[in-house]
């Protein structure tokens, strides 16, 4: 794209404001005795949180950026690709309606179809970890002053700790034996689930996550986060892609590691800086 009409900044400071509008509404109806639960066609839950989320960050975009395009979860695709947001209004949404707190609204811009600025607040954890293009990956938790990331600097396989999200996701995709392989190369391995391990792998807690069945608007925020923080994001083959529905990220150092354990070598095509 040439002459961008908004500066990384402008759309980074939006998506920031997107994520305020979304706390105020989510906060509201987490752990509600009112809140509403439905079943989609694929037989997944949704919440009237999720749809009342998505709503208003469509509504914001339609002024803010009429010529964009958006993807959400709940509400599909609409308008261009070559700016597009990517919305995951309640990200963990069966944590959502159990009270759980590992839950977040997801934000992001694809500019061309790469991830530019990635947003993800997940208030009930008091946290939001946000990125862009150029600018670090920051954190700002309990009313703290806002501080920048860094990924582990753990450089063996045998000294790294591995969230791989769920058994069953790693079984479905055929898997399972190389998770067995990986779990027994790494010093530690646990299922912290869904967007808390992306986060914790940028905050340098963790050093690799992995997981099966995502979605673009289920890890586009954290692909910025991630590289901004100093880590490398891929799908589990090892391709450059948030569309292949799953999701490798490490720390960078662990990266071609961890693909020779499930089966894929060197990265074909690595992360951009």
């Amino acid at each position: 794209m040439t002459n961008p009409p908004f500066s990384i900044a402008d759309d980074l400071a939006l998506a920031l404001r997107l994520a305020d509008a979304a706390d105020a509404i989510s906060v509201d109806r987490f752990r509600s005795t009112t809140l509403q639960i439905s079943t989609k066609p694929d037989a997944t839950h949704v919440t009237d949180a999720d749809l009342a989320v998505e709503k208003v960050l469509r509504e914001i975009l339609a002024v803010e950026r009429p010529d964009d395009g958006i993807l959400g979860e709940e509400f599909g695709t609409a308008g261009s690709t070559e700016r597009q947001w990517i919305l995951d209004p309640i990200d963990g949404t069966a944590n959502f309606l159990r009270g759980v707190p590992n839950w977040a609204t997801l934000i992001s811009l694809a500019i061309d179809g790469r991830p530019a600025v990635g947003v993800a607040a997940a208030p009930a954890f008091r946290k939001r970890w946000w990125a862009a293009d150029g600018t670090g990956a920051w954190l700002a938790e309990d009313e703290q002053e806002p501080r920048r990331l860094q990924v582990s600097g753990v450089e063996k396989i045998t000294d790294a700790s591995l969230s791989f999200q769920s058994i069953a996701q790693w079984d479905e995709a055929g898997y399972l034996d190389r998770l067995i392989d990986l779990s027994r190369s790494v010093w530690r391995d646990r299922a912290y689930g869904d967007m808390w391990s992306y986060g914790m792998l940028a905050e340098g807690l963790i050093d690799i996550v992995a997981e099966f069945g995502v979605k673009e608007y289920d890890i586009a925020p954290f692909v910025v986060i991630v590289r901004e923080a100093g880590g490398r994001f891929s799908a589990v083959d090892g391709q450059d892609t948030i569309a292949g529905r799953s999701a490798l990220a490490t720390n960078g150092v662990l990266h071609d590691s961890v693909l020779s354990i499930l089966g894929h070598g060197p990265a074909s095509l690595s992360d951009r800086d």
